[in-house]
């Protein structure tokens, strides 16, 4: 099966909104440590803070979305992944795919906190371990 990467402009993420809820809705399940809701998500995505992309057949079927926020440094400009849901999304062609229309956006690295199964993922698509995040409680 033939996927496309497409970014879903800001100006139709209400339409596409539909489409990718569910998986944007397993992947807040799965990690984000309450960080953020799926209604927050919209929100981010609907206003531009983020962006959305999706990973779509030749039939126009949508079968993974993904999430990116930008931060920019003195040396970088950093895209980094929110949320990643569905099949498809993440594959070395995927990820290919991903990296042109981020660095159109700028980018100049791209950046992700997973859990230790996206970690052995995502290292097969040339992502490695920069560091660790942990966290507390205040």
């Amino acid at each position: 099966m033939s996927i496309e990467i497409r970014h879903i402009p800001t100006n139709n993420v209400a339409q596409v909104w539909p489409l990718v809820e569910k998986y944007i809705d397993a992947s807040q399940k799965k990690g984000n440590g309450g960080d953020y809701t799926l209604d927050h998500v919209k929100v981010y995505l609907s206003t531009g803070m983020w962006i959305l992309v999706v990973a779509i057949d030749a039939q126009g079927i949508v079968h993974g979305a993904m999430t990116v926020s930008f931060v920019n440094y003195p040396n970088d400009r950093v895209a980094f992944i929110t949320s990643t849901g569905g099949k498809e999304i993440v594959s070395k062609e995927s990820l290919v795919q991903l990296k042109v229309i981020v660095q159109q956006m700028g980018a100049t690295k791209l950046q992700a906190a997973v859990r230790p199964s996206m970690k052995r993922l995502l290292s097969r698509t040339g992502f490695y371990d920069r560091y660790q995040i942990v966290e507390t409680k205040l």
